[in-house]
């Protein structure tokens, strides 16, 4: 018969305790989501300022959705590139400092575009080993020569770019980019941006930042790793800290006039929706206004830090995201279960997404949760891994 390659591949994928199934969301509000008539506190949620549902917004939307359509009918070199979009921009351009800003349908598209707009068969592109999957297969996809160096082996990088240079020194036209991700998904860790910044300028390569999960949360307005050097290119994704949906690339203007004239994911994908793009510009104002959000997050964080017991195998960071590595597949899956009977909803990472042997739990700390849900999380947790 043929296509028996696809129930193979996922019984094996049963056997090996890496079995994906989706869990249908009946309500989710901040603190707690309710999934099959139960309900949980959540700390797998990306929301992690706790602006979804938040009234402004919402009204921003509804205010959008009257003004501009819901569905904006085209692709921005049609007819689907409105105010909205236009005004949504420029406030992104203010806030990052930079002169260009382009929308995308997401943060996966986004950065398979860029990879291949800047992997040109005369470019050499320095990857961070942790880097994000879509960053990786658009790499890969492109024809640039691409190197990954290990986890924020800032020193490896450096030897593999000297290394290149000597390789070609008549080369007077070498276009080299590193890329990293500001905070990085799984680990939470963050990136060394002043000196990724300060190699980049040294060697007059461009500096792209996946800032997906440091928009928001890092810098005294939320502006990410732009907060922390000068990045050449900045995506960052809005179904996140920003809570609506679709990503932007903030770039210079010869970058951007690239993209509009060759890169096929922005030319042949409609726009998103223009009231998405007005109730992300009150998102937007929020976060730079309300500093308390990225202050309650830094608090909380801390708190589980020295909650959890000696023994569990946290990877600390100051971001939202704190990983409880436990091992193999199995265990994870195990201790997932447990939490869950005990009313806390958090997802077992396994792999491809993580290496062998590295299975964790994901945990994210949002400005929506408080100090009793930490506390019991960190209870839960002590008692369920031994």
């Amino acid at each position: 018969m043929a296509f028996n390659y696809l129930t193979d591949d996922v019984e094996q994928q049963k056997q090996r305790a890496r079995y994906r199934a989706r869990q249908c969301v009946i309500e989710q509000s901040g603190r707690y989501v309710k999934i099959n008539d139960k309900n949980y506190v959540n700390f797998s949620s990306n929301d992690y300022l706790g602006l979804n549902h938040h009234p402004e917004i919402n009204q921003a939307l509804a205010i959008g959705a009257d003004k501009f359509g819901t569905c904006a009918s085209g692709s921005s070199l049609i007819t689907g590139y409105s105010y909205a979009h236009q005004a949504l921009e420029h406030d992104i351009c203010d806030w990052l400092n930079k002169p260009k800003c382009l929308l995308f349908a997401s943060g996966f598209s986004a950065n398979t575009a860029l990879m291949q707009a800047l992997g040109h068969k005369s470019s050499h592109l320095y990857l961070d080993k942790l880097s994000h999957a879509s960053l990786i297969d658009g790499a890969l996809s492109s024809e640039a020569k691409v190197k990954r160096f290990l986890h924020n082996d800032i020193e490896q990088l450096q030897r593999l770019i000297s290394k290149n240079q000597q390789a070609e020194p008549h080369d007077d036209e070498l276009n080299q980019v590193i890329v990293s991700e500001g905070v990085f998904s799984m680990d939470g860790d963050q990136a060394d941006v002043a000196n990724l910044a300060k190699i980049a300028k040294q060697h007059q390569a461009l500096l792209y930042l996946d800032d997906a999960h440091s928009i928001g949360v890092i810098g005294k307005k939320g502006q990410g790793s732009s907060s922390l050097a000068d990045i050449d290119v900045v995506m960052a994704t809005l179904g996140k800290s920003i809570a609506t949906s679709g990503a932007f690339v903030a770039c210079d203007k010869n970058l951007a006039d690239y993209l509009i004239n060759f890169s096929r994911h922005y030319i042949y994908s409609t726009a998103i929706s223009p009231a998405l793009a007005w109730a992300t510009k009150k998102s937007i104002e929020i976060i730079q206004a309300e500093h308390w959000r990225r202050e309650k997050i830094n608090e909380l964080s801390k708190l589980l830090t020295e909650k959890l017991s000696q023994k569990i195998q946290l990877i600390e960071n100051s971001s939202s995201i704190h990983a409880i590595v436990i091992g193999d597949e199995t265990s994870t899956l195990d201790v997932c279960q447990q939490l869950r009977n005990k009313g806390i909803w958090l997802t077992a990472i396994r792999p491809p997404t993580v290496p062998f042997n590295s299975s964790r739990l994901r945990v994210t700390i949002t400005a929506s949760h408080e100090v009793n849900d930490i506390n019991y999380l960190a209870s839960c947790v002590n008692e369920v891994i031994q």
